[in-house]
This record gives C-alpha cells, structure tokens and sequence, in this order.
C-alpha cells in the first residue's frame, strides 16, 4: 500500500534514535509539525531512549527510565511514528520510502538518521552462542539472560563502551576480563598518561585488562557455544562470554542502495546543511553521516547541531540561518565510578603547544592541560577527578585569568585554584549537548525571569542533555540572580538566615539541645526571643531528635518543648485521618509475623471496631481509633510484643522482602534476615522525609528494592546497595551506590548515607530530590560514603551507633507514664468524652469514615482531606 499525502508536504525521517527524537522536537519548535506530515520509520521495537545512559539499565534503570520519547508529544503533533517497521527501499526518482511491513511513503524531505552499527572484528566463530554487541536494550536483554549461567566474560573493545560493558558484566556476578588492540584504554579520548591511571584504578576493581594484543579466535565447544579467545601473543583467555564494543560503523547501508554519495571509510556525504551532496531533498544526521569536514561525529551533541540544522533549513526562515561545520567532541564520562574527561585538543596536536601535568598514581588521579605559547587554553584531560571539567572546557579557546599550573592541583595543594562559572566569558558554551553560552543562560533570567535551573532548563534547554553541566548551571543563575540585585535568600525561613543543613551543623558542634536555644543565639533579629514558626519549629525538632542522644536531648519526642515542635501526627503517635479518628501501625520488621501475632492484631481490631488493611510495606495497618483508645490499643500491642512502626513520623517506615534463600529456589541471600536486621537497626530513625526501603533475595526483585530511599539487591557475591529512588509523586528509580557487599560492609555505607542525608538535606527533602539537587549527585555521594573523601565516615558511623543505642520505643515509653498518658482526650475539660464527629459507617464488612456529603454546582463531593 502507499501513504498519500493529500497535498500536504511529507517529512519521512528514518531511524528513531536520540538524534532522530531531536529532530522532531526541533520541527515542532518550528511549527513544521503543523504544516507537514511527519512519518518516523524505527527499526527498533521501542522509540527513542538514551543511548548514552544505556549502561545504566544494569544499574536498575528501566527501559522506560531511559525513554526519551513522550507519546503525549508524538500525538500532540501528529506525528505518525512506526516502530519496528524500518525502511527497505528508497526510490530517490519517485522519492518513496518503503518500510519492511510494505508501508510506501511518499516524500518531499527524507532525513535519514539511521546512526551506526558495532563493528565486529572478522574472527572465526565471531557469531558463535555467546557472542553479543553491546547497541541497544535488546542487546543488553539478551546479554543479560545469557550471563545467568555464565561465570565469566571477556569484552574486545576498550573504549567508552567497551569499559561500561565490562562494568555491566561485573555486576552481573561475572568475572570481567577487556581486550583492547591499542597500547591503553579509551586511546581516542586519553593520552598515555592519562591510560595508566585508568587502568591502575580498574584493575584495582578486580577487572582483569589485556592491552595491546588482539582477538584471533573465538573458541567455541561441540555445541558452538564460547568457551575461550585466541589472543594475538599466543595467549588464551578462557570466557564463556564475549561482548564485542571494538566501534562503530556508519549504518549507510540504505543510502548506498540508492545510489547516494558515501565516504571512503563510510557514511553519508552532506554539506554545511546536512543536505546529502547528490539529492537536495535527501538530508542525513547524527552518526551515518559524513559531514562536510570529512568527519564522521559519533557523540550526540553533534548530532543534536545536524538535527537543528536540518529543521532549520526545511523551515527557510531567513532569520535562522544555520549550518554545521564541526563540533566540540568534548565529553565527560563516569566509567565504572572513575571519572575520565577530556575537551578541546586533548592530545596536544597543535604547533608549538604545551603541557602541563599534574600525576598521582596513589589516587589515581590525572590531569594533563594543553597551552598554547600565548597562554590560550588549547584543551585537556582529567583522569580521577574530573570536578572543573565544565569550567575548564568553557575557557578553551581563551586565556584563563589563572595560570595553568594552579587549575591542575588538586584542591589544598600549593596553588590550587578553584575558577569559578562566574570567570566565564559570556561566549563561553556552558552546555556542549544543545550549544548554550553562558551569555544565553545569564538571559534566561535577566531577560525571561528565570530564578530556578528548572525553569533555565526549559527555557534553554541547558543541562537536559547528558546532565554534566547542571551545577555550572545552578552556579550560574545563583550568581545571575544575585548580580541582579535579588536577595538570593538560602535561609530555613523567616526566623533562620540559615539553611537545614547550617542549622544541623550548629546544633551538632554546639550541643544544642533545645529549639528555644537554638532560636535565641542563632534566629533572625526579630525572631530571637519569639515562639518560631510552622516552618523551623518541626525541621528543628527533627533534626533535635536524630541527634538526641549525642547532643544529650531526650528521644522521646514529647518531653517537654520537643512536644511543640512535633507536626500534628506526632503530637498523638499516630496518623491522623479524614474523619478525625486515628490509625495504628505495629511495626512488623522484613514483614515476618508468628500466627500469635497476627491473632493479636485480629483481637484488637475486632475489639475496637477498627478497619483493618495489609500495606505495600509488608505490615498491618488498622484504621478508625479514636484519641482515647490509642493507649488501650497500644497497650495490648506492646504485651504482644509490638512496637511503634512510626507510620506518623519523619523517620524509617518499614524495610520490605521477599523470602530470599530461605525458602525461594531463586534466592541467593538471606533476605528476610536481612530487612529485619535493617529495620531493628534504623527504627526511629528522624530524618527530613520519611524513609523506606527493601531487600531482595535475588536479582528478581520481587521486594521491589530500587523503588525505595535505600534498597538492597543479592547477588552470588553479597549484596548490591541502591540509593535515592521512591520520590514520591515523582517516582525514581535508585542508583547503584556499591556493589558485592558483604553484610558488615553494607551495614556501614548505609549508617553513612542515611546520617550524611541527614545531614545535609533540605527539610520534607525526599533522598531522591536530595540526590539530584546536592552538588556534584551521586558520584559525590558515592565519594564521601564510599571513599570518605570528607573525613567524616568515623563520625557519620558514631551518630548512627549512638542512635541504635539509645532507641526507645515511643509508646513503651508512653503507656508506662500516667503524665504522658494524659494527652490522649478529645476534649482537655471532659476527657471521658469521646469526639462526636468522629462516626462510621458499613462498607465491604468493615467500616469507613462516615462524612456529610459537600455539594460544588450539581456534583456532589464527599468529604475533603484534613491535614
């Protein structure tokens, strides 16, 4: 069949990758999307996603957390997008696209962003059982699958891809072996140099690394199946898996059926426009493409220039003239937690240029500038420590206003230099991915309002790329907003100048233990002497409580003026619900309970008339108490032997699990033991958002553990510790914080993520808005929990032990006491009488809140919350 157009002109793009998805997006910008038919013919089963995260899916994300293609955008604009349908056939003279299905598309524009394909080296049994590339999410599917019964792999290839495929193998419990040709890893973007102290510190990893030598054969058994390599010394590797990352190619494949100009080595000829040499309504971009300098450019910031480029030039505005001619190849990497950058002439080769050096073998750690005799900075590298990379790379082409030596030291030393985003010349590009100057985002808030990196991101786009530029970024318009004349005003509130975290600090060096105290040397002029406000009071008291026994403040958390400061649900240890009655929650650690138990729960709920619900955390909630039973309830509870589940408080909820080895014939650690031993640990635990967390007994996942603040994942070798996920309305998924750990090790990076959290987060800040927001995310966390770049791991580890130490349970605490017994009435002056509003009705042989019924209009609403 054939696609008709009915008079409207027709854009065919084929291929649907990040640079395809780019494309559309700028179209769309253009108002192209309403004057044309847009078609999208896609190879693969699924729309554009992030290649450049791809590796990440190792590490929990989904395929759709690396989606880059929002379907409410493809409908918006019409765009007829088919998947798994690529195009066969081009007939340039009729100018027809035809796609595998027998869909035929007529065109007036053709883009082709086909991209690349992995080279495979020619070797005998390149195609054997166990033999995979290393492109796309099948491939990683497929790998995946494979590596289950698989002990070990080897990958050819040691580049970009090739160490994150070596990485992914590793943490699927494989032993990990790369083979790279070239004298040292990753030789296109590192120097000599800079190829040592990469492979000190992957090697330190336990990555077994074979450089220059290469692959002769792929040894396979009766079956066909891998079992080892033929290296080029003579050598052989014994490996059940073989993961080939030696390159890519240009896909061109298409373009040179239909007699399109292609280059010696591959790729599609265009000129500035990317128009392709030989048919002016044929355009090509992103990685098949042979640009105009006789270069093929495989990152996707260029591609992203190709595909704006593009756009333009169908939209012929006149004010938009654009045309590509090169790009920065720039890039800054995180491979395997080592952080490799290098920008500009990285390798030094202009005339008369020179070094300079800074080395550190012990940590792993160098950085190499190249300058010209003129002083310009000519490009770099960083191997280890890759923190100024976006300031340094901005300055390329220009003379920094330090000298060159300063830039290299590490922070402390001699004279070390920190430049700032601020030193920035306004031409200076501060985003690589879309082309954004530091000029531009300095407008983004002079000139369109922008006072968030949110709102500069949506108006510039800056840092929606590959992310490396986000804190420039929040530098940037921190300091724009400030140069303005606006009171960048980092302050808790109206009674505190200073933020959550300052006010920790002092609490924590000062031992502070009361808020009034606290109020008096530390508020605001005003505030001092005052009783404080909604804002600081509960953040104060929180942070009072998580440090309670070390700064020698009661835990319990309605002693005397602590009891003020607690949030409505605190005042009462319990929740609040919508009818003015109130939940109970016994804790229930890892979700194992005795018959016994489940019966005391079932008693007292029938008993006390309550609603009774099984959580998603693994534990018994019961509805509808009123004030005065809650003793009553907790009494019978703690006899039974239960315990506060603190469903009512800023703290730990519940730690969920699967039954792990004990039971599952898939488990590979004790799960069960494990979120107990968690959950008794971190019990009571305040913090700045409630927390949660998981234990999953295998790579399964069935606990659901990297949708949690702090989940744990099995593996053969120990355990994997994810962090930052939940989130909320927003859900995130958690990153790989460590890998393999054995039970002591993973006790001890979580006492020091949770009390570094603590630390330093934002009040009712979730862990996975923290993430994102604190300087320098995950890799910075990851250096000061893991590396204990700080110097404060011993102390982190002190706080959380003094917290395990001193834990009391709240309501043991209270129904032992007849003063804090007290509290618990409706009404202070008949406390004998029970709340009337508080009602019930039947619903599903249970209860539910029994509330009049509101009218808005005509439709009738029941209820509203209460908070």
């Amino acid at each position: 069949m054939t696609a008709t157009p009915g008079g409207t002109p027709t854009i065919v793009l084929v291929g649907h990758g990040m640079v395809g998805q780019r494309f559309l997006e700028a179209l769309a910008e253009r108002g192209l999307t309403a004057t044309h038919r847009v078609v999208v013919l896609c190879e693969e089963p699924r729309p554009a996603y992030d290649r450049v995260q791809l590796t990440s899916y190792f590490s929990g994300k989904t395929p759709e957390d690396l989606s880059m293609t929002d379907m409410r955008f493809i409908a918006d604009h019409g765009i007829e997008l088919y998947v798994g349908d690529p195009a066969e056939t081009i007939d340039r003279e009729a100018r027809k696209v035809t796609a595998r299905s027998g869909l035929a598309v007529d065109y007036d524009v053709l883009v082709l962003a086909t991209g690349s394909y992995p080279f495979v080296p020619p070797v005998p049994n390149k195609d054997a059982e166990g033999c995979f590339v290393y492109r796309t999410i099948e491939d990683l599917l497929a790998i995946e699958e494979y590596a289950r019964t698989r002990t070990t792999g080897a990958v050819v290839g040691g580049g970009l891809l090739g160490l994150e495929a070596a990485g992914a193998l590793k943490g699927l419990g494989l032993t990990s072996h790369i083979v790279e040709f070239a004298p040292r890893l990753m030789p296109v973007q590192v120097d000599e140099g800079g190829g040592a102290a990469l492979l000190r510190t992957i090697e330190d990893m336990g990555l077994s690394v074979h450089t220059g030598v290469g692959t002769q054969e792929i040894v396979v058994d009766e079956s066909g199946a891998v079992t080892g390599m033929k290296l080029s010394d003579g050598s052989e590797l014994a490996t059940d898996l073989v993961v080939f990352s030696a390159g890519v190619r240009p896909r061109d494949q298409l373009a040179r059926e239909c007699g399109l100009t292609v280059g010696e080595r591959g790729g599609i000829a265009v000129d500035e426009q990317c128009r392709t040499v030989n048919d002016p309504h044929v355009f090509a971009i992103g990685e098949c493409a042979l640009a105009a300098d006789g270069r093929v450019y495989g990152l996707v910031a260029p591609g992203y220039e190709q595909a704006i480029t593009v756009a333009a030039t169908i939209a012929d505005d006149e004010s938009e003239q654009l045309s590509f001619t090169g790009a920065d190849l720039s890039t800054k990497l995180k491979l395997l937690g080592v952080d490799v950058a290098s920008f500009g002439d990285a390798h030094g080769t202009a005339d008369d240029c020179l070094d300079v050096v800074y080395s550190d073998s012990r940590s792993g750690l160098y950085k190499k500038l190249v300058i010209g005799r003129d002083g310009t900075l000519l490009g770099g590298i960083l191997v280890g420590d890759a923190e100024a990379y976006g300031t340094l790379r901005a300055f390329t082409g220009s003379v920094p206003p330090v000298s060159p030596e300063s830039l290299v030291l590490p922070a402390g030393a001699g004279e070390a230099v920190q430049l700032g985003p601020s030193a920035l010349p306004d031409e200076a590009i501060v985003c690589s991915c879309h082309n954004v100057s530091k000029g531009t985002i300095r407008g983004a808030v002079t000139e369109h309002s922008c006072t968030t990196v949110p709102e500069v991101k949506k108006c510039t786009k800056a840092g929606t790329g590959c992310g490396s530029c986000v804190k420039v970024l929040g530098q940037l318009v921190t300091a724009e907003l400030e140069a303005s004349g606006v009171e960048v005003d980092k302050g808790l509130c109206g009674c505190f100048s200073q933020t959550r975290e300052e006010l920790y600090e002092i609490v924590l060096a000062l031992r502070i233990n009361t808020y009034q105290d606290l109020l008096d040397r530390y508020g605001r002029d005003g505030a001092r002497g005052g009783d404080g406000c909604e804002v600081c009071k509960p953040t104060v008291g929180s942070i009072i409580a998580s440090l309670a026994p070390t700064i020698g403040a009661s835990g319990y958390v309605l002693d005397g003026e602590q009891a003020a400061l607690q949030d409505s649900n605190d005042h009462f240890l319990a929740n609040l619900q919508k009818n003015g009655s109130y939940s109970v929650v016994p804790r229930i650690p890892g979700g194992e309970i005795t018959p016994e138990g489940l019966i005391v729960i079932g008693e007292i709920a029938r008993d006390f008339g309550l609603y009774t619900k099984i959580t998603g955390g693994q534990r018994i909630d019961m509805f509808g108490a009123r004030v005065e039973q809650l003793p009553l309830i907790w009494t019978r509870l703690v006899d039974a032997g239960f315990e506060s589940g603190h469903a009512y408080g800023k703290s730990l909820r519940t730690v969920k699990s699967c039954v792990g080895q004990t039971w599952c014939r898939y488990g590979v650690q004790d799960s069960v033991r494990m979120a107990i031993d968690l959950e008794l640990r971190y019990r009571g635990l305040r913090s700045p958002h409630k927390l949660k967390s998981a234990v999953s007994g295998c790579a399964r996942e069935c606990a659901e553990a990297q949708s949690k603040d702090f989940g744990i994942i099995a593996t053969s070798n120990g355990w994997n510790l994810y962090v930052g996920g939940n989130g909320g309305a927003t859900p995130r998924h958690a990153d790989l914080l460590a890998q393999d750990l054995d039970d002591a090790g993973l006790v001890r990076l979580i006492d020091r993520f949770l009390m570094f959290y603590i630390r330093t987060a934002d009040r009712l800040e979730r862990t996975s808005t923290w993430l994102d927001r604190i300087p320098g995310g995950l890799d910075h966390v990851r250096d000061v929990v893991v590396e204990d770049s700080l110097g404060i791991c011993e102390e982190l580890e002190s706080l959380m032990t003094d917290h395990v130490a001193h834990y009391a349970d709240e309501w043991a605490t209270t129904i032992n006491d007849p003063e804090k017994l007290a509290r618990f009435v409706s009404f202070v002056n008949a406390p004998d009488t029970p709340d009337p509003v508080v009602g019930f009705v039947p619903e599903r042989d249970q209860i539910k809140p029994d509330l009049p019924l509101l009218s808005i209009g005509h439709r009738p609403l029941e209820g509203s919350a209460q908070r």
